[in-house]
């Protein structure tokens, strides 16, 4: 499956990856046609009520464990920065994290509080490479969403991450389709953009990209349409509950 994986990141072609928060999303997307999934570190922690990043390994091993046997496509899971403060760390981390069976699983350059400075960010994606040689492992740069929105910068960044073992590479928050465009042109992986308001999946395409995510976007909107139905009934309305068949139609379809 883990070869499969890596076989679906096509430039120009790219793979569109949603991310389920839980099991019960995750039968869901696959039975709506889903080639693969990605966890969404920010979606899994809303379900135990907590910020992204509030997650524990365990927690999210067990996660990842759980979606893994739900389904029967390719899992990647997001690691977050691996978990660890250490490239010892990154390592137990993410032999744990193959042990489930996942296909692949991202390792980011941000601790939560600050970015690695890049010898040690390599570091830890080949100590992540390391522990788990199967995994298709994917690269991030962090600076677009925290504070160093720089495409030289994420550049190096992902060029050094693609030496260390990374097989995906990825810088979430460029939305700049030139930007993206170069860089494609200047990483020697298959690159994944995360899709956000105004990018079209066609332009990304033409752009050479090889996979498309969304984080905890689709988690989000499950949270806005549960906000809008919830304040429609607690001011007395009952017009939200016809939205509610298609949701039940489907859940039929996947848990009977």
């Amino acid at each position: 499956m883990v070869n499969t994986f890596l076989d679906l990141h096509v430039p120009g072609s790219p793979l569109l990856i949603p991310n389920p928060w839980d099991v019960g999303s995750a039968r869901l997307m696959e039975s709506l046609g889903a080639r693969a999934l990605a966890t969404t570190s920010s979606g899994f922690a809303a379900t135990r009520g907590r910020p992204d990043g509030g997650g524990s390994l365990d927690d999210v091993v067990a996660h990842c464990a759980a979606v893994v046997a739900a389904v029967g496509v390719p899992v990647s899971a997001d690691l977050e920065d691996g978990h660890a403060p250490s490239a010892e760390g990154v390592a137990a981390t993410y032999s744990r994290a193959a042990a489930t069976g996942l296909a692949g699983a991202s390792i980011e350059d941000w601790s939560g509080t600050t970015t690695y400075p890049l010898a040690e960010a390599a570091e830890r994606v080949a100590a992540a490479r390391h522990a788990a040689p199967d995994l298709v492992l994917t690269g991030r740069a962090e600076g677009y969403l925290h504070g160093n929105p720089s495409l030289a910068d994420a550049i190096e960044r992902l060029q050094a991450y693609a030496e260390a073992g990374a097989d995906v590479l990825y810088a979430p928050g460029l939305t700049d389709l030139e930007e993206i465009r170069t860089l494609v042109r200047e990483v020697p992986r298959p690159v994944n953009v995360l899709l956000r308001p105004g990018m079209a999946v066609a332009d990304l395409a033409d752009a050479g990209v090889a996979r498309i995510s969304v984080g905890g976007s689709l988690a989000w909107v499950g949270w806005g349409a549960t906000v809008a139905a919830t304040r429609a009934f607690l001011d007395g309305g009952s017009g939200w509950l016809e939205a509610s068949g298609q949701g039940r139609e489907a859940a039929a379809r996947v848990i009977g």
